[in-house]
């Protein structure tokens, strides 16, 4: 399955590409994000010492990274292989910023799996912390994805 084009709008909105240095305005540069991980481009998780890449390795790292995002989302939530795109790509924004582990272990995973879209909604806003402290960016992207699974 192909990734769903308001997935690729969703992390392209919320992940931005992240530049560092202003001596190398083109390049992205490897920065430690606010849930302190290292990370680079379009919120690519990588190592300190990555090396700085252009906007189109940024893009190559997020189709890879997406792809990654709805494989996983599908194992763990396969009613939205038939559902509306959006539901589809609200989780898989969900599991590329969080990672599959916290889907598969969520309540958010059974709430879509029992199709029960107003309460999953309800799981996606509590998801709003990074280095123990509500993050105005997370409220404002769980919001979005919330609405999607109307």
């Amino acid at each position: 399955m192909e990734v769903p084009k308001t997935a690729i709008e969703l992390a392209k909105r919320f992940e931005g590409f992240h530049r560092v240095p202003k001596h190398d305005p083109g390049r992205a540069h490897p920065y430690i994000c606010p849930a302190g991980y290292w990370t680079i481009g379009y919120g690519h998780l990588c190592d300190a010492t990555h090396p700085p890449i252009s906007e189109a390795e940024a893009e190559d790292y997020l189709t890879r990274d997406l792809q990654a995002a709805l494989d996983a989302t599908l194992r763990c939530c396969p009613v939205l292989a038939t559902g509306p795109e959006g539901r589809l790509s609200a989780i898989v924004d969900f599991t590329l910023n969080l990672g599959a582990g916290r889907l598969q272990t969520s309540t958010l995973r059974r709430r879509v799996n029992q199709r029960d879209w107003v309460a999953a909604g309800q799981e996606l806003r509590r998801w709003v912390y990074g280095g123990g402290r509500v993050l105005p960016g997370l409220v404002a992207r769980r919001e979005v994805e919330a609405a999607l699974m109307q």
